[in-house]
């Protein structure tokens, strides 16, 4: 074998010369070498235009060094050499991969996207050992029915592709947890997905489906269902027993109703706006006990039930821009931190009132129930019940509101009196925005056990105390409209963190946002960075998964490039990590 290497290397043929170029200028041998190694190979963004024999053959043929060495160290072993098992070959101009893909069995990882691939070879069905296939982002018209043969594959990536239909024998492929569809032509969907059981997460937005089959209920496992912008007139009903959904997106489609939810008591977020929907009923809202986002926006609304008051999780409501023109004042009593009503034909809220905020239209809803007579320990006017000091504490926000609220008092210290008045009444909501604090009160540690939310926004604070990452429960954080120029690394300690607001902070350099401290809030969703002087963002940032906001608008950093932040937040991921340096 190793004399028939040595004459390859001298024949002057043309074939033979080409190849040894591929070898030498599309991949250079130290990285043939390292990927012996350590089984991965990375030749992603290099231009090339087929997939050079070297890679195909990288552990079938033997090593060039094997004819050069005489005594080997432990590393120089090429007979050690290890199976390639992860192979990225992304952001290149491959019109095709040929048969010889068969040559690398032992492939979990196969990496593909961004390239122009009309089609995938039948020898993908050798690739038996495969986790994830990420085909995303070329011209697929069709795919093999061979890749059905791939039985233990969790992750499938097909995303901006041009894919009319799925292959028969699709649900053979019963280890599949992520199948991403979105972006392409698709029409259907076969009934036989409802066997994908393993199946977590499901994107089929982007396409022309007019229709979802009812046996998509049988996916017990499905968390996130994303069927954004289709042509959709209906939901089928037995939609709502789907037990584990707790995403449903259904934006930018033709549906006139929403559906029941009577099985879906973990769904913690509806995305149903820029549809046709007119009405809102009590039997939409009262199973959705789990319900922290409703997006209701760019529909045909006209009211809003009483029994919204039914949503005791809801922290995000957006009814902008439908046809409502009165709203009921027990949404008041929701513990809202969002509530959007733009572009509605309000006559009960003045316009001023609404331009203020969430909180200021939830303090006049509030302020209009009748039958809410404050008790004399909700007084707070000065009474015999009433210490002076407690005069200027809002104690029916405390009582009965669980808020702690001492916002838009332009004060440089919150006094101790307002932490006094909590007493021995639990609270899960602190608002102390709009006032010029420069520190985080010290006494906020008192609350760790039970704050969940806290509203630090429009004030002069230029660093977090360790005060504040002393709250072990807190789940939503806003800072927006400070001075922030850092995040401490105490805060990795926050594991519950979902959503963090660092929007409008003046003061942002280069690395002020850790992708290291932000991986360890393994729950955090929503990473708020709009309008900051971010000069670049860390590629490890694409390691955070589990965000599924991340708003970047605003900020003088060159790269991701505008027509990457435009495709949303799993694109700016993705593309932040086919940029960490391996």
């Amino acid at each position: 074998m190793s004399r028939l290497k040595e004459v390859a290397g001298r024949d002057p043929r043309a074939g033979f010369r080409a190849e040894r170029r591929d070898q030498g200028t599309s991949v250079p041998q130290g990285l043939i070498k390292a990927a012996r190694k350590s089984g991965q190979l990375n030749l992603s963004g290099r231009n090339l235009t087929e997939v050079p024999q070297c890679v195909w053959r990288i552990n079938v043929d033997i090593p060039e060094e094997a004819n050069q060495t005489l005594s080997f160290s432990a590393t120089e072993r090429w007979w050690e050499q290890t199976d390639l098992t992860k192979l990225i070959i992304s952001n290149n101009k491959l019109q095709s991969l040929t048969e010889d893909l068969r040559l690398l069995p032992a492939l979990t990882v196969l990496d593909i996207h961004d390239n122009q691939l009309t089609s995938l070879p039948s020898a993908i069905r050798e690739l038996e050992n495969l986790q994830k296939l990420n085909v995303s982002h070329n011209k697929l018209k069709i795919l093999p029915e061979e890749i059905t043969n791939l039985r233990n594959l969790k992750g499938l990536y097909l995303q901006h592709n041009e894919l009319t239909c799925i292959p028969e024998g699709f649900e053979r492929l019963f280890s599949l947890e992520d199948l991403d569809l979105s972006n392409n032509r698709l029409t259907t969907v076969p009934a036989s997905f409802s066997s994908l059981s393993s199946l977590v997460r499901l994107n089929l937005s982007s396409n022309q489906l007019k229709s979802l089959p009812g046996e998509i209920s049988r996916m017990k496992r499905l968390k996130h269902l994303d069927c954004n912008s289709n042509l959709l007139e209906t939901i089928p009903p037995e939609l709502a027993d789907m037990e584990s959904l707790e995403l449903l997106y259904l934006r930018r489609n033709k549906l006139h109703f929403l559906p029941e939810f009577p099985s879906c008591r973990l769904l913690k977020e509806l995305h149903v706006s820029e549809n046709q929907i007119e009405i809102l009923g009590a039997e939409h809202l009262k199973h959705l006990n789990s319900i922290l986002v409703l997006d209701l926006r760019d529909n045909k609304l006209k009211s809003v039930p009483d029994e919204i008051i039914l949503l005791q999780s809801l922290e995000r409501l957006d009814l902008s821009n439908n046809d409502i023109s009165s709203l009921p004042y027990s949404l008041g009593n929701l513990h809202l931190k969002f509530l959007a009503l733009e572009g509605n034909p309000l006559r009960t809220i003045r316009r001023e009132v609404i331009n203020k905020g969430t909180q200021e239209v939830l303090k006049y809803l509030r302020s209009k129930i009748k039958d809410d007579e404050p008790s004399p320990s909700d007084s707070v006017t000065e009474t015999a019940m009433t210490l002076p000091s407690e005069s200027r504490v809002n104690m029916h926000a405390i009582i009965t509101l669980k808020i702690l609220d001492y916002s838009d008092k332009q004060t440089t210290l919150i006094p101790d009196e307002v932490f006094d008045a909590v007493k021995s009444n639990i609270i899960t909501s602190i608002n102390f925005s709009k006032n010029q604090l420069c520190e985080i009160p010290k006494r906020i540690a008192e609350l760790k056990e039970m704050v969940s939310d806290v509203n630090l926004s429009f004030n002069k604070l230029s660093f977090i105390s360790l005060e504040l990452c002393m709250l072990q429960k807190l789940t939503f954080l806003d800072l927006r409209n400070n001075f922030l120029n850092s995040l401490p690394e105490e805060m990795e300690s926050l594991i519950r963190l979902q959503m963090i607001n660092l929007s409008f902070n003046s003061n942002n350099q280069v690395g002020s946002v850790d992708p290291l401290k932000m991986k360890t809030m393994e729950n955090l969703t929503t990473l708020d960075l709009q309008n900051n002087d971010l000069l670049q963002i860390p590629p490890e940032l694409g390691n955070c998964v589990n965000l599924r906001t991340l708003l970047l608008d605003g900020n003088p950093f060159r790269v991701p490039r505008a027509a990457i932040l435009v495709k949303g937040t799993a694109a700016i991921l993705e593309y932040l990590r086919d940029r960490i340096p391996t």
